[in-house]
């Protein structure tokens, strides 16, 4: 299950954010949510699987991003363009 779940992270392209429940639904079951989080915690890659990309279902960054906490991921979605206001991204107009 988890090399589905980095695989999927791949495909997320430029400028573009996905939920957990997005990610869940790829592999069949929405109710894995909390299952994808555990295993991107545990990402073995951050560069070849980008899990800053991810988000909760309101756009909330993760205050425990496994590479450097929120502040982290705040930095790298700003990098990519990707608007943060308060530690959330505007899902209607990232949302993969």
């Amino acid at each position: 299950m988890k090399e589905k779940v980095y695989e999927f992270l791949t495909t997320i392209p430029a400028l573009k954010v996905v939920t957990y429940g997005q990610i869940a639904e790829y592999l069949g079951n929405k109710k894995l949510a909390r299952v994808v989080g555990n295993i991107l915690h545990n990402n073995p890659d951050e560069a070849k699987y980008p899990c800053y990309k991810v988000v909760d279902s309101k756009g909330n960054l993760s205050k425990h991003f496994a590479f450097g906490g929120i502040e982290k991921q705040k930095e790298k979605l700003e990098q990519e363009g990707i608007v943060v206001k308060e530690y959330k991204v505007d899902l209607d107009k990232y949302k993969l």
